[in-house]
């Protein structure tokens, strides 16, 4: 490639999130695809950005010193990878993201991880606003089941489709881990 590759943020893929207590969820290939993508950043020697989920709830899987507060075991950051750390669903705002990525010229995201509807949605949706140039990648992200404002369950996929739809032309672009590695 000519250009940089962009910048690749991987959202709260944290051992809680693998936890069966954590629901129905779709996507079950998507910590494979999200591995294949950073193996491919790491390969290329191109910007990884981890984020982890800090929870303020105690008892929450995400609260400072549980075991689901730390990364999944083959996507762990390594030394030379950026880790954020948030404790709101959204990435950027109150962590210093945004000025890390500004201070080094990144102006290109790559968004990958959980869930879609909550904090990669929130991300995406701020780096929009923000300018950056953001992909969300589809099969590298999942949601959970919801129940609707008006009582309605929602499965995974349903909550997953409209995340990415919401998203989709205004704040991010969608694509694949496919067409992606088939562009990196």
């Amino acid at each position: 490639m000519n250009t940089p590759m962009p910048t690749l943020l991987i959202i709260d893929m944290q051992k809680g999130m693998a936890s069966p207590a954590a629901g129905p969820r779709n996507n079950p290939n998507a910590e494979g695809n999200i591995a294949a993508l950073l193996d491919a950043w790491r390969k290329a020697s191109a910007t990884v950005v981890h984020v982890r989920h800090m929870s303020r709830t105690r008892g929450s899987p995400f609260w400072p010193g549980q075991p689901g507060v730390e990364f999944q075991d083959r996507l762990a950051p390594l030394p030379s990878e950026h880790v954020v750390e948030k404790n709101v669903p959204d990435a950027v705002v109150n962590t210093g993201l945004e000025k890390w990525l500004r201070v080094r010229g990144i102006t290109k995201l790559v968004i990958v991880g959980v869930s879609t509807n909550n904090s990669v949605e929130a991300t995406a949706r701020t780096a929009g606003n923000l300018g950056f140039e953001t992909q969300v990648v589809a099969d590298a992200t999942f949601a959970f089941d919801k129940v609707d404002y008006h009582g309605t369950k929602r499965t995974a996929e349903e909550v997953h489709a409209m995340a990415l739809a919401n998203l989709d032309g205004e704040y991010a672009t969608i694509t694949t881990t496919r067409r992606l590695l088939e562009t990196t």
